[in-house]
């Protein structure tokens, strides 16, 4: 097999969903109303949280840094992938893939490290209500956002490099929807070191992430079933229990996506996978948040109010 590197190859063909023109219609409209949903909710969270001032607390500061970072998410990918359909229209340029695998690792990182830093969170409210004000300061609370969009920015920089100076073999035919990295990495003939050290210290990263959160759990529940009165209980379980459902699921999908090996064929199963790790999160976490949150409805309520209703 011929044998190049990234940067010579100019193109990507994505194979996407189907050749049928009416099934890439379909997947467009799907796509369209899936978007524009996630876009809803996830603008909605982040005007709530900033116009509210009952919402200027860490916790809400954290879920507004989310709600930016699955409308980045989303919008990596999807809007792309529609325009693409509705062209009928399957080449992506090298800077074009180069462009959406930097800010999809940067934006799937720092969720990693965001989702962690709310768990954080959760762990002193109800471990430490009494130290809370002190550990979760608005200077401390900044850094961590901070220190989060750092870690994704370093990550994407070091995936993006490494990812594309890798040598290639054959064509650049991506069968997924967007240049997913895990496709990409096919097409080498060989890894260099880089790329196996970046590929280790983003899994440390993660799982070091993961071994927080379910300590932080442990620690939590186990504080909150010695709560004496029930209402103290599931007051303490609604706080906690939507963070852990969006942890739960991001990285369990995001785990399937990217650690099992890739099949010799293209499968329908890695689309559904992608499908699921790049579209379902952004979407589900506005609802997970906000279904159950008498704070959040009340903000909802009084912005609503506010509309109908002005001041002269």
């Amino acid at each position: 097999r011929e044998m190049n590197n990234f940067t010579s190859v100019t193109i990507f063909f994505l194979t996407g969903f189907s050749d049928v023109r009416e099934i890439q219609i379909l997947h467009a409209v799907l796509f369209l109303l899936i978007y524009l949903a996630a876009v809803l909710g996830n603008v909605l969270i982040i005007t709530l949280t900033s116009k509210d001032h009952r919402l200027h607390t860490p916790m809400y500061f954290f879920l507004k840094n989310l709600s930016f970072l699955d409308l980045c998410l989303i919008s990596i990918t999807v809007p792309k992938s529609i325009a693409n359909s509705l062209a009928h229209h399957n080449i992506f340029s090298f800077l074009s893939c180069v462009s959406q695998v930097f800010f999809f690792i940067l934006s799937a990182t720092t969720e990693v490290s965001v989702l962690t830093v709310i768990s954080y969170d959760c762990y002193v409210a109800i471990c430490h209500p009494l130290r809370y004000e002190v550990l979760m300061s608005h200077g401390a609370c900044v850094q961590m956002a901070a220190s989060s969009w750092v870690s994704g920015v370093l990550t994407a920089i070091l995936h993006a490099a490494s990812t594309f100076s890798i040598p290639v073999c054959g064509s650049p035919e991506v069968h997924q929807f967007f240049c997913d990295v895990p496709q990409l990495l096919s097409f080498a003939c060989s890894y260099n070191t880089v790329e196996l050290v970046v590929i280790g210290l983003s899994l440390m990263l993660d799982f070091g992430c993961f071994v927080f959160i379910d300590i932080s759990y442990i620690h939590i529940f186990s504080t909150i079933l010695r709560i004496p009165s029930r209402e103290g209980r599931c007051r303490a379980f609604s706080t906690c229990l939507p963070h852990l459902t969006v942890v739960t699921l991001f990285l369990f999908s995001g785990v399937f996506a990217y650690l099992r090996p890739l099949p010799e064929s293209p499968s329908p199963l890695d689309l559904l996978v992608s499908v699921f790790c790049t579209m379902v999160p952004p979407t589900t976490n506005p609802v997970i948040y906000s279904l159950r949150n008498k704070d959040m409805k009340m903000a909802l309520k009084k912005l609503l109010k506010s509309r109908h209703c002005p001041s002269n």
